[in-house]
């Protein structure tokens, strides 16, 4: 969701964020003084509109982050607690200590990661879904010039689409009417309803859709912005290099790429993991 196409900036942030973050020991376990100093239960907060990463089923919060923030508090010797909260207002939540870390697809940047800190866990890019056949001709965000796009707030391909917008009135060409909503499913639903020509998110709700519309939907141009995704815990909290102890153990022990494996998420997967 969440995502910037700053690629060189985001690579050195998480080579950075990895030689911060430990995890030389070939121990698949955190010691026992570890995991008394976790919060039980860990509260993740978690915007449950982007599946199939996190989305509501049958009335529980499902997806693999919910599978990956289970294991990660697993790992800790806690048990984890999911709280619902909106992603435009997800960050001030954790700083605001209503929940100890977020999981919720969200994209390292520079700017985020002034606000908080990160423990990469996923390589995800954008892409651009269009309705079969691709009637708009839709190629990349360039040519979203006088069409419209579907997005959810608060996120970087909103973001995107603003500064494309900048572009194309500097270049006296039609900007693209962006069409932001509260939640992703809103977005989504905007596109399979007609409303708009191009729904643009991470590539994982994206395939999702392509999947579970029957193929009514494709994608438009490749996957661009291709970045980390990244739990969050606030700056300076000792939580942050357990948590990222936690997800290189889940690598080793094979655990991170089985449930992905079962939410078709495979090739996100962290590579050299």
């Amino acid at each position: 969701m969440k995502r910037l196409f700053p690629l060189l900036a985001l690579a050195a942030l998480v080579s950075t964020l990895a030689a911060c973050g430990g995890g030389g020991s070939s121990d698949n376990t955190t010691t026992t003084g570890a995991a008394s100093s976790v919060p039980n239960p860990l509260v993740f907060c978690v915007d449950t509109t982007y599946p199939p990463a996190e989305s509501i089923v049958n009335g529980k919060a499902a997806g693999y982050d919910i599978d990956i923030a289970n294991a990660i508090a697993k790992q800790l010797g806690s048990t984890a607690q999911i709280k619902v909260t909106g992603f435009d207002v997800i960050i001030p939540a954790l700083k605001q200590k209503k929940c100890d870390a977020i999981i919720s697809s969200m994209t390292i940047t520079a700017e985020r990661s002034k606000q908080v800190h990160f423990s990469p866990y996923l390589t995800v890019g954008t892409f651009l879904m269009v309705k079969k056949g691709n009637p708009s001709h839709i190629t990349d965000i360039a040519s979203l010039s006088g069409k419209s796009a579907a997005v959810e707030a608060a996120t970087t391909q909103l973001a995107a689409l603003q500064a494309e917008n900048k572009v194309l009135k500097k270049q006296g060409k039609p900007e693209i009417t962006i069409r932001s909503y509260p939640a992703d499913t809103s977005a989504a639903a905007a596109i399979q309803s007609g409303k708009v020509d191009a729904y643009l998110a991470d590539a994982t709700p994206v395939l999702y859709y392509i999947r579970k519309t029957g193929d009514k939907f494709q994608t438009a141009g490749k996957q661009v912005g291709i970045a980390p995704e990244g739990v969050a815990t606030r700056l300076g909290d000792p939580l942050g290099a357990k948590v990222n102890n936690a997800i290189q153990a889940l690598y080793l022990s094979g655990k991170m790429k089985s449930i992905l494996a079962k939410w078709q998420a495979a090739q996100f997967a962290l590579q050299n993991k």
